[in-house]
């Protein structure tokens, strides 16, 4: 008596290189985002109705207190900071929304002062 193998089911794709493809597409992104550094204090800045966004600049801090920060330099050192920054592109600032115009005044130009490059401010779309 002869019997018969019953015939086998061909396999279905493998998922498996499409898996190794997301996962590598994953790392590339990954790798080559850029990061926004966190702001040194929190920030509530005022809205704006403009379609502008901001672009990576040199950005000096203002909180509502008036502190300061611009890279890694606080409170009146950041003067001396920005006065060796060199480049063409307008400083930016991002002030807290409770920050008083005679303070963003003061900044403006104490900013004129020690460089010219100009400066610009930084409002929240809204």
């Amino acid at each position: 008596m002869r019997i018969d193998m019953p015939p086998r089911r061909p396999r279905g794709e493998s998922i498996i290189p499409m898996i190794n493809v997301v996962f590598l597409l994953l790392i590339f992104f990954l790798l080559t985002a850029q990061v926004t550094p966190p702001t040194p204090f929190e920030l509530t800045p005022p809205e704006s109705s403009s379609d502008i966004p901001s672009q990576d600049r040199d950005v000096l801090y203002v909180s509502a207190a008036g502190e300061l920060a611009y890279n890694e330099a606080r409170g009146t050192d950041v003067w001396a900071a920005i006065g060796e920054r060199r480049g063409e592109e307008p400083l930016e600032i991002r002030a807290d929304a409770e920050t008083s115009a005679t303070q963003i005044a003061g900044l403006l130009k104490r900013l004129r002062e020690i460089s010219d490059t100009g400066a610009q401010l930084v409002v929240s779309g809204g």
